[in-house]
């Protein structure tokens, strides 16, 4: 996948191949791939590889995602932050975007070129909010942004 750069006056030039999603309370609600998702998702893997990470409490990750070109982390440790986190570097953190909304998604949202908190239907952990470089009230808004990257610079530029 190549890589799509996105310079942003007086913040910083951000070369992107990754974006990471957090699943329940992020793209999925109750286990459930939110409908607006499913439309923006095509569009978004012809650009970037997308990765899905998710502890999967209901089970349903797999059957949701099924014929979407993505990647899915289920993950398996005791430290969802750490994993979380240990996923994105593994991916070269400064080609990557993270988006998610809870406690768990802090430090992977921090290491990220680019960080996302979602305000959703489950909220968000204000550890997050504080680690993003924005915070979007919709998963379709963020995503977005990495379609119409003049959004992402309208917001970020200094």
């Amino acid at each position: 996948m190549q890589e799509t750069i996105i310079e942003i006056p007086n913040y910083k030039t951000i070369k992107l191949i990754h974006i990471v999603l957090d699943y329940n309370g992020t793209i999925a609600k109750d286990g459930i791939l939110k409908d607006e998702v499913k439309i923006i998702l095509p569009k978004l893997t012809t650009r970037f590889k997308v990765h899905v990470i998710t502890a999967d409490t209901f089970g349903s990750v797999n059957r949701e995602l099924k014929g979407f070109d993505v990647c899915v982390k289920t993950l398996k440790s005791d430290n969802h932050t750490l994993e979380k986190a240990n996923y994105v570097q593994s991916l070269n953190a400064t080609n990557c975007a993270a988006i998610g909304n809870g406690n768990n998604d802090m430090q992977m949202i921090e290491l990220a070129e680019i960080g996302i908190s979602i305000i959703g239907d489950e909220g968000c952990s204000t550890k997050s909010m504080m680690k993003s470089d924005l915070i979007c009230k919709s998963i379709n808004d963020a995503l977005e942004l990495f379609l119409n990257t003049k959004r992402l610079i309208a917001t970020l530029r200094e």
